[in-house]
């Protein structure tokens, strides 16, 4: 086989695999489906809480630990695969969980296998980008994310309009037949990537890494400080849906619906995902910027649309909104994946993702903490606090270095 057709056939692999993880992602979501099971099912509210941080910080803070076993391995897919049938297992025990249990009983459950979720997801996380990096060319991997980000956007948004046509107080067992579904789709995923023809790398010794050693690696490479610090200025888009969702209700726009939620992000992922793609491959750093500086203006005009306009303005402008800052997510979320993949090679790929990964977590509790202690001053406050962080991370990404190969 030709390079060229091996190269395309991996591509149509790895659409379709990831476009498949990130279907599972959308539905067995700490903020969507989970929260609405834990409600239907009578879980103390204190539990929900923990659902975001467990996922979120889970899959991140572990990374920097287990990239020197993913570097000590010969096959890179081959801890993809485990990864992808892990997640698969835990979401399909969190449906029998809620199949079975009711109440704290259920809550304490899921949050266990949630944080065994989010453990296999991080394997995928840094094994993909590692066999992205070797059998995709650059110039390639940012439409290839893109493309998968679109695909799943497709199906969000069928599930999306399904249960948007729904009661809202959908009953227990649709919930855990919707978790079997989205369980479903990271053993169809590991099927798939199954076929990827991947080069073997040369293992390295398995060693793990000290914090120290993490440290050293961030403090010697630049680039790598001054994509972290532009990273965690990036979680503007991440961290502000919650508020706006928040604020749209004090305007009396109903965005609670849960088919709501999943029609805005599905919706959000299929046009922004091929378009932030390519654009990625074009200048990656640039995309993040104008993301960033995007959904941070969208926040503004939010902000000073709840103050100034009557709440029937408020109606339609709350959910355009919305949907907006989920685009940028969108594309701060491709952009800053192909940056990632594009600024180093082999093994140094894996372990920068790693130790990224890891101060990305402890970076986004720390944000989240701080958002969350504005918002004592109430949605608008913080919704401002994280706008001004958002411009902040357009400067910075404006002076990142270019990777990129359509910029070379």
């Amino acid at each position: 086989m030709h390079t060229q057709q091996r190269e395309e056939l991996n591509a149509r692999r790895f659409v379709w695999s990831n476009g498949l993880q990130n279907i599972g992602d959308q539905v067995v979501a700490p903020k969507t489906v989970l929260p609405w099971l834990f409600h239907a099912a009578g879980v103390p509210a204190v539990l929900t809480s923990f659902l975001v941080p467990i996922r979120e910080s889970g899959s991140m803070l572990p990374q920097a630990f287990l990239s020197p076993w993913v570097t000590s391995q010969r096959s890179r897919k081959r801890v993809w695969l485990i990864g992808s049938w892990g997640q698969a297992l835990a979401a399909g025990l969190i449906a029998l969980s809620a199949l079975l249990l009711d109440g704290a009983p259920l809550g304490a459950a899921v949050l266990m296998l949630l944080a065994a979720h989010a453990l296999f997801r991080s394997l995928c996380s840094l094994a993909g980008k590692d066999v992205q990096g070797r059998t995709i060319s650059k110039g390639r991997r940012g439409d290839i994310t893109g493309r998968a980000t679109a695909l799943a956007g497709a199906f969000t948004l069928a599930i999306g309009l399904i249960l948007s046509v729904l009661p809202n107080d959908l009953p227990q067992w649709a919930l855990v037949t919707l978790l079997a579904v989205g369980a479903t789709t990271w053993a169809l995923a590991a099927l798939v990537f199954r076929g990827i023809d991947e080069p073997e790398a040369e293992p390295e010794a398995k060693d793990g890494q000290s914090l120290g050693q993490m440290w050293a690696l961030i403090k010697g490479d630049r680039d790598l400080q001054r994509f972290l610090v532009v990273r965690s200025l990036m979680l503007v888009t991440a961290l502000s849906t919650p508020f706006i969702v928040v604020m749209a209700g004090d305007e009396g726009a109903n965005l609670t619906g849960l088919g709501a939620f999943i029609i805005a992000s599905g919706g959000a992922s299929l046009l922004g995902g091929r378009i932030s793609g390519r654009l990625s491959d074009r200048s990656s750093k640039s995309t993040m910027a104008w993301a960033a500086g995007i959904a941070s203006t969208v926040i503004v005009l939010l902000v000073l649309s709840a103050r100034l306009t009557p709440a029937g303005v408020n109606a339609w402008v709350m959910p355009l909104g919305f949907f907006l800052v989920n685009l940028a997510h969108t594309a701060v979320r491709v952009s800053r994946k192909t940056y990632l993949v594009d600024m180093a090679d082999g093994d140094k790929r894996t372990m920068i993702t790693g130790a990224s990964n890891t101060v990305m977590g402890v970076v986004l509790l720390v944000v989240g903490a701080i958002s969350s202690a504005v918002s004592v001053l109430g949605p608008q406050a913080a919704l401002l606090f994280l706008a001004v962080v958002g411009y902040a991370g357009v400067i910075g990404a404006r002076n990142l270095k270019e990777v990129s190969a359509g910029a070379a």
